[in-house]
């Protein structure tokens, strides 16, 4: 584990800085604003970032655009050289990354999605049925970056909607969960701070001071045991694949360890 973490680090390091210099950063926007959807050949049976785009019905958080879009190109590069994973890039060398609404047919091309700041979303009765449509079809969605209670209840008010309490509990997910060491073995799901606000080395990492003290691993299940929905809830791992290349000592303290969980959940996705 601790050779897998140091390799990890080194290669992470190296390529950093050219990462932050090539992709800017891009935020915000309302719903619709910044959809990147697929082109005709996006899907080429390699693996795509898939954002989920939705609209806020509860003012929390910064909406589904924050840490977009390098979280997804840097997540997908580490992919690339970290595992063996095949990875889709197009002629100028960036990972095929997409952002689509729950209603695009282009989101049963997607084994894999990703939410972030979801204590905001909202969901409409065609967005619930898509997603569970998608789920129960096979799909996963990780679900990222939302602290203290007031968010959470938003989004398991919402999440209701598509996978109701009466068929598909939420459940807390050990450590010892074979998620947790698909490649890399996790003995601690880190907190991880955005980077303002953690502000320099030995910030504080709860964004919501005591009500967020707690990370949470959380998910639902099919019918067939078969994991839908992965949560990390007061944790902030778009930051720690955005923000890699800014500050070194938010890399060592968070990126390393965001990295080696957030490939173990694209792993485990992939392959369950």
């Amino acid at each position: 584990m601790k050779k897998r973490i140091v390799i990890l680090a080194v290669t992470v390091l190296v390529m950093a800085g050219s990462v932050a210099a090539q992709f800017g950063q891009r935020r915000g926007g309302r719903f619709g604003a910044f959809l990147r959807r697929p082109a005709a050949d996006t899907f080429d049976g390699r693996f795509n970032f898939c954002r989920i785009g939705f609209n806020n019905g509860y003012r929390d958080g910064g909406g589904w655009s924050v840490d977009y879009p390098r979280a997804d190109v840097n997540l997908s590069i580490r992919l690339s050289e970290l595992t063996k994973a095949p990875v889709s890039f197009n002629d100028s060398g960036e990972p095929k990354h997409i952002v689509i609404g729950l209603t695009e047919d282009a989101l049963f091309r997607c084994p894999f999605i990703m939410m972030t700041e979801v204590g905001g979303v909202y969901f409409d009765d065609a967005e619930a049925a898509r997603l569970r449509a998608y789920l129960l079809k096979g799909g996963f969605l990780w679900a990222d970056d939302f602290w203290g209670p007031h968010a959470w209840d938003n989004w398991e008010n919402e999440i209701r909607k598509a996978l109701p309490a009466s068929e598909f509990p939420i459940v807390d997910v050990p450590i010892d969960h074979p998620l947790f060491r698909t490649l890399f073995e996790i003995a601690r799901v880190p907190q991880i701070p955005s980077i303002n606000f953690w502000g320099g080395r030995g910030g504080p990492t709860s964004e919501r001071g005591a009500s967020s003290a707690e990370v949470h691993t959380r998910a639902v299940y099919d019918q067939r045991g078969r994991m839908m929905v992965f949560m990390t809830h007061n944790t902030d791992f778009g930051d720690s694949f955005e923000r890699e290349g800014d500050d070194p000592n938010y890399f060592y303290e968070f990126s390393v360890h965001g990295y080696a969980v957030g490939i173990d959940i694209l792993l485990y996705a992939l392959t369950h």
